[in-house]
């Protein structure tokens, strides 16, 4: 739920009611407290409120805050809104707690490592653990410590995930999508155990209000660990056995190698087809065991399918934009690009191998693309007599209207394990944009003006923040004993400040000069008004001062939507090199996220001479909201970006 970051509203903090009662909320759904026997003396019933009160303050401290979030869930990025509750205990620093979709509460990672037990505890060996914190969900066969497993564990509960090798050690929270309690084995068994949510390394765990990054998981938790030795964990992890002769690496149950291994199954990589088969699709289950060579028909369905979950994905993410986002006439490339490679089935080398148009019935995308208007799933048309363009879909057709979305290989192994890279693929791959994940920041420098420079003779530089401007002013003021003796908050004026800062061309100056006196934040606002300005972007880490600082004011990344050719809307974006974000990979990553061609130009006439070229990033479709996060992705502040909307008529 939390791979992408959140977009997180300002919070507030909770009234001490509201604390207490979403408390009692929380001790309450996850049955934390016994209940009090009616015949208890005052010295016991004392003894279970400072428990209860005890608890409260452990589950949600008095220092928590509340905020309103949006994210997006699921394989159709449904979405979803709710709550967050921040908040921190003595000696850490704030975090996500807790977080409240539809009426019920999930803990954070940290809430379970300062709470042990509020919620049934499930293992997976240490290679799952590692999927899981790639968004996949935990899959019956990586289960492992049982069965039995906790009796807790029941459909529709809430329950933490950690891996075999730090057992007491929660690192994903889900949701049990099965009775995990009453299983009797795991071995054999398909079919999804828990539906992960939020794991160390997401966007909820690395949430900080101070920006600091997320905190490591602890080493042991000895609350947690007394759970793991009464189910006797130990005893249940050891008929499990990596096999080392599994090309995908993955866990192999009682050492057998005949089914879907734990780490597959971890990966979700047995979802629907398009069919109504709950069981793996048939190019993963040939992979895993090895089959040779894929049927042409086999090949022609993976392409039809994958052209139809293009369409659906389109119609189902941009429900509210023109076309569904798509953008007419759609080249023969633009189709092959953006609404079937990324929809391929294609899990290993062997499948990107064998998944190929020129292995289809088709043999080329134009032939594809005219079997398409045949099925009269689109219109297209002949272009320049050797290109076949789509002009239309029918979004409304059966075929695509009740299309069934199918599981699809993670990013990296597309890009990465299917070539070979194992774990590392998306850690080793230069992508060629390091500017993902960067930390920016905007200082604003001031510098004297000739008139203003006896005031800062003092000073050993030339370039000052506001607040060494307010201090040094503070000091000369002080070192000529200009403060009014019956008003500390006048400054009284002396020919130094008479000439370099009234001098006239101001409305009140004569007012000012006048009276004699100022009051003191009016004059160092004036001297801040009157100095020549500077900034310099600070990326990372890096010291400031080393930072050389460019005169005039910070540069705002320009963000442009217009039409052209009649009703097609267009995004461009600008600006983007002064804060260190390369264009063509920045293009790259929004040609896949919003699936719509991009271009990367020259920005004309924004170029001086002798100086390097300002480009400009243009996507199809309405894509302003798209553009704003891959840029807070990079680290940029929404202060820092204008958008213009050239697409609303104007009144």
């Amino acid at each position: 739920m939390f791979k992408k970051k959140p977009q997180i509203k300002p919070a507030a903090p909770l009234r001490s009611s509201d604390r207490r009662k979403t408390a009692d909320s929380i001790i309450e759904t996850f049955q934390l407290s016994p209940p009090t026997p009616s015949d208890v003396t005052p010295e016991q019933k004392a003894e279970a409120t400072t428990k209860h009160t005890a608890l409260r303050n452990s589950l949600l401290p008095d220092n928590v805050q509340s905020a309103r979030f949006t994210t997006t869930h699921g394989p159709d990025l449904k979405q979803v809104s709710g709550t967050v509750y921040i908040g921190s205990h003595e000696g850490e620093d704030a975090r996500i707690l807790w977080w409240q979709v539809d009426g019920k509460m999930y803990p954070s990672v940290y809430t379970l490592w300062r709470n042990p037990n509020i919620v049934p505890l499930l293992h997976t060996p240490d290679i799952v653990i590692r999927k899981l914190q790639g968004g996949a969900d935990l899959m019956t066969p990586g289960l492992a410590g049982g069965p039995p497993f906790s009796a807790r564990a029941k459909k529709g509960a809430v329950a933490a995930i950690a891996s075999t090798e730090r057992p007491s050690v929660p690192v994903a929270v889900g949701v049990c999508a099965i009775e995990v309690s009453a299983l009797e084995k795991v071995q054999g068994q398909r079919g999804h155990a828990v539906e992960n949510l939020h794991w160390v390394g997401d966007e909820l765990w690395s949430y900080s209000p101070s920006e600091k990054p997320g905190r490591n998981p602890p080493e042991e938790i000895e609350g947690w660990l007394k759970e793991s030795d009464d189910r006797g964990l130990g005893a249940g992890t050891e008929e499990l056995d990596l096999d080392e002769a599994d090309g995908e690496g993955g866990v192999s149950l009682n050492g057998h190698s005949d089914g879907p291994s734990a780490e597959g199954q971890a990966n979700g990589e047995h979802a629907e087809a398009g069919n109504a088969e709950d069981a793996e699709t048939v190019q993963e289950e040939s992979a895993r065991q090895g089959s040779s060579e894929m049927s042409q028909k086999e090949i022609d369905d993976a392409f039809r399918a994958a052209f139809l979950y293009g369409v659906y994905h389109h119609k189902t993410t941009q429900s509210l934009a023109p076309s569904f986002g798509l953008v007419f006439p759609l080249s023969q490339s633009s189709t092959m690009s953006n609404l079937i490679q990324p929809f391929l089935p294609a899990f290993t080398p062997e499948q990107s191998n064998q998944l190929q148009m020129k292995k289809t019935s088709w043999k080329s995308i134009k032939k594809f693309v005219k079997a398409m208007d045949k099925e009269k799933l689109v219109k297209s048309k002949d272009k320049d007599g050797n290109e076949t363009v789509i002009i239309d879909i029918d979004f409304n057709d059966p075929t695509i209207a009740n299309f069934k979305p199918y599981r699809l290989p993670k990013k990296e192994t597309m890009a990465g394990t299917s070539l070979g890279r194992d774990d590392k693929a998306t850690e080793q791959i230069d992508t060629g944009d390091d500017s993902v994940g960067q930390k920016l920041q905007v200082v604003s420098y001031f510098k004297p003006t000739t008139k203003l420079q006896p005031l800062f003779a003092s000073a050993s530089k030339q370039l000052f923040t506001p607040p060494e401007v307010r201090e040094i002013i503070n000091a000369y003021i002080e070192q000529e004993s200009l403060l009014s003796e019956t008003n500390k908050r006048l400054v009284r004026l002396n020919p130094t400040l008479g000439n370099a800062v009234f001098d006239g061309s101001g409305s009140l100056d004569k007012e000012v000069l006048a009276k004699g006196s100022v009051p003191r934040d009016a004059l160092i606002d004036r001297i801040l008004h009157a100095m020549n300005t500077s900034y310099a972007i600070v990326r990372n880490d890096t010291d400031a001062s080393a930072v050389k600082a460019k005169s005039g004011t910070p540069p705002k990344l320009q963000i442009t939507l217009e039409t052209r050719s009649g009703n097609k809307t267009v995004t461009k974006v600008s600006g983007l090199e002064a804060y260190y974000i390369p264009p063509r990979p920045f293009a790259d990553e929004l040609r896949k996220v919003c699936a719509g061609s991009t271009s990367v130009e020259p920005l004309a006439g924004a170029t001086k001479k002798n100086e390097k070229e300002v480009m400009e990033v243009m996507i199809q479709g309405p894509q302003r909201d798209a553009v704003v996060k891959a840029l807070e992705g990079r680290g940029v502040n929404a202060r820092w970006v204008e958008v213009l909307d050239k697409t609303k008529k104007k009144r």
